[in-house]
């Protein structure tokens, strides 16, 4: 009888910067990235390697408030990966990886979060935009759903 390998999952940030990458076998950090470059450049090649190296069953990603070029290209790699390889995806919300701080939106304009409405606000100095990959995955609140989450009205 053959055993079983252990299932994988990863977590990507990619409104961070730079982008971060975290591996996890059940629930536990056991590797972090962190890669410098653009997203739409980067990420897939990345994301790549760990599919090729471990067994992975599931992908959570950073499905907003922030970059929506960086949220869009990492929803629509996560979607292709899910439809050729079945690895199932799902979002969280920037805050959780952030400790709840204002989260970059443009000019000086930030996302904030009082109590479960996301609004934005003007701050006169800027605010340093820190992320960090939790070390275990069960404490994480994900959205039910995976669809990124567009805050600001199109420009």
């Amino acid at each position: 009888m053959g055993s079983v390998l252990p299932s994988h999952t990863i977590l990507i940030n990619a409104i961070a910067v730079p982008l971060q990458l975290g591996l996890y076998c059940e629930d536990k950090k056991i590797s972090e990235r962190e890669i410098e470059g653009q997203t739409s450049e980067v990420l897939l090649d990345a994301v790549e390697a760990w599919l090729d190296t471990y067994t992975v069953e599931r992908c959570i990603y950073v499905n907003g408030p922030g970059s929506y070029m960086a949220i869009k290209l990492t929803y629509i790699m996560l979607r292709t990966i899910e439809m050729l390889r079945g690895v199932r995806f799902d979002g969280v919300s920037a805050f959780a990886l952030n400790g709840g701080k204002p989260v970059k939106a443009m000019g000086n304009l930030y996302f904030t979060k009082e109590k479960e409405t996301i609004m934005t606000q003007k701050f006169d100095e800027k605010v340093k935009q820190e992320f960090w990959l939790p070390d275990n995955l069960s404490a994480l609140s994900l959205d039910k759903e995976n669809r990124p989450h567009y805050i600001l009205p199109a420009v």
